[in-house]
């Protein structure tokens, strides 16, 4: 059981860390639908991956980043505004997914693990795709953190600026799709979002500083697995929601915190 929780911590603490980082420029951007999309595409790479005999991981990184992709030049011909792209392709990926994983659950397709996560499963092939990939993206991430900040800011002004606008977003949502892919394991499909949104939105309470609330997001993120951790192991809770649930506590503690100085 000891060696379950530490690696469920590494885990989990490992991807909530990234995704309170990343997740303030979906926060900032108001792009919150972005990663309920890529949540949705990863329950469909999952499906394929289980007809194609592929694992379940892989596959669904695989779907995710090819659906930032997929958006990232869609958004630019398409002719349609952002949320209703992303709820096209939510809505259509979320269906797919439940029906094939459905049809495919004879061949070992558990859906609700796969929508509620399975953080005290996570094996060391999983650890060790979520350690390449998180370093991958913390390495993306620190390179291009300024670009990144420039468009958050001001699009237009990056442009004359300098800044590659449309390769610079297509990395940043390439990030996050990869964190989502390998954050499924953790959180599951319904919930994933939750990590990207929740403790950013904490963040942002007590922060003077875009650099402040990537920081504070990211250990108010790394304390919410700690506490849904210790919840599930208390109290026989599921692990994926109960790290949900930490979050959303942190999150009014944090705001009531501000509210209480600035009153």
């Amino acid at each position: 059981m000891d060696e379950l929780l530490w690696r469920a911590a590494a885990a989990g603490v490992g991807v909530a860390g990234l995704a309170g980082a990343l997740g303030c420029f979906l926060v900032w951007r108001r792009m919150a639908f972005f990663g309920d999309t890529l949540s949705h595409a990863a329950l469909l790479g999952v499906a394929l991956g289980l007809f194609l005999n592929i694992a379940a991981p892989l596959a669904a990184l695989g779907l995710c980043l090819g659906v930032a992709s997929l958006f990232a030049w869609a958004e630019r011909r398409a002719g349609l505004a952002s949320d209703t792209l992303l709820a096209v392709i939510a809505h259509g990926s979320l269906a797919a997914g439940v029906i094939a994983v459905s049809l495919l659950s004879p061949r070992g397709g558990g859906l609700e693990s796969l929508l509620f996560g399975e953080l005290l499963a996570v094996g060391d092939t999983e650890l060790l795709l979520i350690s390449v990939v998180g370093l991958v993206v913390a390495l993306v991430s620190a390179r291009c953190w300024r670009d990144w900040l420039s468009i958050a800011v001001d699009e237009d002004l990056a442009r004359i600026e300098g800044v590659a606008v449309e390769r610079a977003r297509l990395l940043q949502l390439l990030c996050i799709a990869a964190l989502v892919g390998v954050a499924m394991n953790v959180v599951g499909v319904l919930l994933v979002t939750a990590l990207l949104i929740v403790p950013p939105a904490a963040a942002r309470a007590l922060s003077r500083s875009p650099e402040q609330m990537a920081a504070l997001g990211a250990v108010l993120g790394a304390l919410a697995v700690l506490a849904g951790l210790g919840l599930s192991v208390a109290a026989d809770t599921p692990a994926g929601p109960s790290v949900v649930a930490g979050a959303c506590v942190l999150f009014a503690l944090c705001h009531s915190a501000a509210a209480l100085r600035r009153g």
